[in-house]
């Protein structure tokens, strides 16, 4: 099976208000726990007057290392709640912080489980989660002929198209996850009668953001 996992390219801030409680998100992508950490208490800092800055991260591709605060709030009606909207949503490499300024109205256990996560999905809908993949990047040398044959193999495969340079000849790059190389090499190669020259160049995680594609030398 081709690795791939979800997780943030951009963070983002998103803010909902229950019953005059301010709940503010700030979602951030991270790789390592020292990130996380240094994350946290920057955003306790930008936010000293708050009555909370609860807390929660995930990091690893098997969600390795799970970490959650409840920040003063009543046990298990903030930070795990949080942590629980990053896992329902498949994230992985994440940090998030939730800052609540109190209204002066008590929400109950059930309020605030409610107000955090909803708080956490809105600084995910204002963040851009991608879904990274893990696969090679495939050099196609062909003439003009077979240009076209291999633009129509990628449209149809769902393959990903880095570039084309056309000169006297046409190179192109692909991205295709490992299963796929096999048989895109071979449509390849029988689309051209044999006559474009296909050569791997190397393996690395790679992600489509609405048409933009972002490659990640790992």
């Amino acid at each position: 099976m081709d690795k791939q996992y979800k997780t943030v390219y951009e963070g983002g801030v998103g803010e909902i208000i229950e019953k005059k409680s301010r709940f503010i998100a700030t979602v951030i992508p991270c790789e390592d726990e020292e990130t996380a950490l240094q994350f946290i208490e920057a955003t306790k800092k930008k936010y000293w007057d708050a009555r909370h800055n609860c807390s929660a991260y995930t990091i690893g591709l098997n969600h390795e290392l799970e970490r959650c605060s409840d920040d003063g709030e009543p046990q298990k009606t903030a930070g795990r709640p949080m942590l629980d909207v990053l896992l329902n949503e498949g994230i992985h490499n994440v940090c998030v912080v939730v800052t609540r300024y109190f209204g002066g109205i008590l929400l109950g256990t059930g309020g605030l489980v409610r107000a955090y996560q909803a708080a956490v999905k809105a600084g995910l809908e204002n963040s851009v989660v991608i879904t990274k993949q893990y696969g090679k990047k495939i050099r196609i040398v062909t003439d003009y002929n077979g240009i076209g044959k291999l633009q129509y193999i990628v449209a149809t495969g769902g393959y990903t198209m880095l570039s084309a340079d056309y000169t006297d000849v046409v190179t192109a790059r692909v991205m295709v996850t490992p299963s796929e190389q096999d048989g895109f090499i071979k449509k390849v190669t029988e689309a051209t009668a044999g006559r474009a020259e296909i050569e791997e160049e190397g393996e690395l995680w790679f992600a489509d953001n609405d048409g933009e594609v972002i490659l990640f030398e790992e």
